[in-house]
């Protein structure tokens, strides 16, 4: 049993579970009932009545051990599937769920095209990897803004039909998740889901929005991504396969 001063109102603790570490932050308030919560990054963060004692809230903690488990594993399963790139001619990269390889070629002009089942790389300097990651970086989020744009549009249409709020939408590259929603009303996603298939593109923006109305995972959120997208557990099931 360990505790880590994070903050102001803010510690952190752990404690095992089996061979299993679980470290969790915790904030008490005036809430009457204690709130366990796991978000997509993997933290637990547990909210308790300030009239809650350790004892009481470590007990809590680890009798709520083997669904803070389930829910870690899950979320790992979640996140995206990096891989090593050199940036060289003949390496194969990700578009729409299709795969393309590099033909990377010596112009006066930088820029990246598209064309059968290759990108072309036009470079100054063709053996400068780090630049051709940065253009074809630069090629992917100029078409994800666009795509996401225009996806998010049409999951919008299906989800507003179930009361679900209209948010604002930002794009950026995150390391762990395909997207996120906050209470306030905005959803991120990732870049690179650009490189997912577009039935997954549409799986994570739908997620993302039936979390407008419920924000935690459980059976009322699972019912209504359902009526949103019925056939959502086929496409995350496609998604945990994805390789970026």
């Amino acid at each position: 049993m360990n505790l880590v001063k994070t903050g102001k109102n803010v510690e952190c603790h752990s404690l095992f579970f089996g061979h299993r570490k679980i470290s969790f932050f915790l904030s008490f308030s005036k809430r009457k009932n204690l709130n366990i919560s796991v978000h997509p990054d993997q933290k637990v963060t547990v909210d308790a009545p300030v009239n809650k004692s350790l004892d009481e809230i470590f007990a809590r903690v680890k009798k709520r051990a083997p669904w803070i488990i389930k829910q870690k594993n899950y979320f790992e399963r979640f996140q995206p599937l990096p891989t090593q790139r050199q940036y060289v001619s003949g390496e194969t990269h990700y578009y729409l769920g299709r795969q393309f390889r590099l033909k990377v070629l010596k112009r006066k002009i930088d820029g990246v095209k598209l064309i059968g089942s290759f990108f072309y790389i036009y470079s100054s300097n063709r053996n400068d990897t780090k630049k051709t990651e940065e253009l074809l970086n630069k090629w992917h989020e100029e078409h994800a803004r666009k795509i996401f744009t225009k996806r998010f549009e049409i999951c919008f249409l299906i989800a507003m039909k179930h009361k679900i709020p209209q948010p604002k939408i930002r794009f950026r590259k995150m390391l762990k998740r395909w997207g996120s929603c906050t209470k306030s009303g905005t959803i991120t996603l990732n870049y690179e889901l650009i490189k997912a298939p577009l039935h997954c593109i549409d799986y994570v923006i739908m997620h993302e929005l039936c979390h407008l109305r419920i924000h935690s995972h459980g059976k009322y959120f699972n019912k209504l991504l359902s009526k949103c997208m019925p056939d959502w557990e086929w496409r995350k099931e496609r998604l945990e396969r994805v390789i970026i």
